[in-house]
């Protein structure tokens, strides 16, 4: 598939981009490796790359209107929500900014062999691959730490988001990261496994599909490298009999119309306790038949278009299946009758176990109902999935949230509200959602050399 720009509110083509051939792709690794061993960054003092940190927040605040525009064009969103993840892009930068040298400090260790302590070093470059669902929160989530740490990044970013990659290349340039501090590279999924296998590549981060994760993931075992894997979800959203249902309507359709339901933690799976299951379907229902489809620069819209040919054929494929195998369409169910990329928001329900929807994910503006008549039924059928992403419970009663959140095999659980991030928590799955964690004090430490320094007594 080739680099394009695709407007897909339009389904017109702005721009092609050539991709970068093999010996550029080497030429910027080597650039990177030298960053990487440089004095003056990767081996220097941190301050210097906490500043250039601190500065990418302040490009992010200043450059939100070019940046917004850039992500609705290229993939869709709505622009004030585009607007808000350059919001949280900065947030990300600022949060490493101000917080990265006491997470990265030595720590000491108790032994009777001498002084002991653990550093955090950097460990060399890493390749970066990501999606064009959050075009620019995906790459500053896995650049910011990797700066602090001095790793330097070599970024494959999906194909249909090319203009943002390169808007975020140019602004963490023009922030002050030195030269191969972070490339972006337009290049195939054999260019990276070919960059994978050099020795001068020590790390790989990955948000996408499970093909994606399960070949990157391969190939960095193969050559004994770390790999962080932020995959597919099916989160739940548990709605309990005690639970205040206007706000838990108002979140959860949220929850699945946001960004088009484009979002690896949106709520895809509705499960409601059945004293309540009629009202909250219907409100469900009525809401969703709210939504506004149109331009995603337009502050009326309210569900912005699919970001491409390609996933609203998909979203379509999979919902005319579930029909076939039984699945009953309350609301919409069908691409829209319009220019762009749209698909109707959909409820779904009485999907079968014995159904491939029911261990599918619906990339898209598609809801799936459940109704169970107890906690153990509900707990049974969250963790009956592959995936363990997220998830989020609704209910007045806290600790009855909690322990229901605690028997949950996923890797966030949020109580009365949808699943979401910030800079300070740690993100990430489970099970075939994948593995390890971005964000916080742990998304730091993933790819950092934790060296032991003992000096003996006397």
């Amino acid at each position: 598939m080739a680099y394009q720009t695709v407007n897909p509110f339009t389904e017109q083509t702005v721009k092609t981009y050539p991709e970068h051939t093999d010996a550029q792709a080497f030429e910027a690794l080597g650039r990177a490796d030298a960053a990487f061993k440089s004095a003056d960054w990767g081996q220097g003092p941190i301050e210097k790359r906490l500043s250039v940190l601190s500065k990418i927040a302040d490009l992010f605040d200043e450059r939100a209107d070019d940046l917004a525009h850039a992500a609705s064009i290229e993939m869709g969103k709505r622009f004030s929500d585009a607007k808000e993840e350059v919001k949280l892009c900065g947030g990300i930068a600022r949060f490493y900014a101000d917080h990265a040298k006491e997470q990265l400090k030595p720590t000491s260790c108790e032994t009777s062999l001498g002084e002991a302590w653990i550093e955090n070093a950097p460990i060399g470059t890493l390749v970066a691959v990501e999606p064009w669902n959050f075009p620019f929160y995906q790459l500053v989530r896995v650049v910011a730490p990797a700066f602090a740490v001095g790793n330097s990044v070599l970024i494959k970013h999906a194909e249909i988001v090319p203009h943002c990659a390169e808007l975020f290349e140019s602004l963490v340039r023009d922030a002050g990261a030195p030269d191969g501090a972070c490339v972006n590279l337009f290049i195939t999924p054999d260019q990276v496994a070919a960059l994978i296998g050099d020795d001068r590549v020590q790390g790989v981060a990955l948000t996408g599909s499970e093909r994606a994760g399960a070949a990157v993931a391969a190939t960095a075992a193969k050559h004994l490298k770390k790999s962080t894997l932020e995959l597919g979800g099916m989160d739940i959203f548990a709605v309990l009999d005690d639970a205040d249902l206007a706000r838990a309507i108002k979140i959860g359709t949220a929850a699945r119309l946001s960004n088009a339901g484009q979002v690896c933690t949106a709520a895809k799976r509705f499960i409601v306790h059945e004293k309540v299951a009629d009202a909250f379907i219907a409100g469900l229902k009525t809401e969703f038949e709210k939504a506004r489809l149109g331009d995603p620069l337009d502050p009326a819209t309210t569900l912005q278009p699919m970001s491409s040919k390609a996933a609203l054929e998909t979203i379509a494929k999979q919902v005319d299946e579930a029909v076939k195998h039984g699945a009953q369409v309350l609301t919409g169910g069908k691409v829209a009758d319009r220019t762009g990329f749209f698909y109707e928001p959909t409820i779904l329900t009485g999907i079968d176990k014995n159904s491939p929807s029911f261990k599918s994910e619906f990339f898209g503006p598609v809801a799936q109902v459940y109704v169970v008549k107890s906690e153990d039924e509900l707990v049974a059928l969250a963790n009956d999935s592959p995936y363990g992403l997220g998830g989020s419970v609704f209910s007045k009663d806290h600790e009855r949230a909690k322990k229901l959140a605690s028997q949950i095999e996923t890797g966030m659980v949020f109580i009365n509200q949808w699943t979401s991030t910030a800079p300070e928590l740690p993100f990430g799955g489970v099970k075939r959602s994948g593995y390890g964690r971005e964000l916080g004090d742990l998304g730091i430490m993933e790819f950092v050399n934790r060296k032991l320094v003992v000096v003996a007594h006397g």
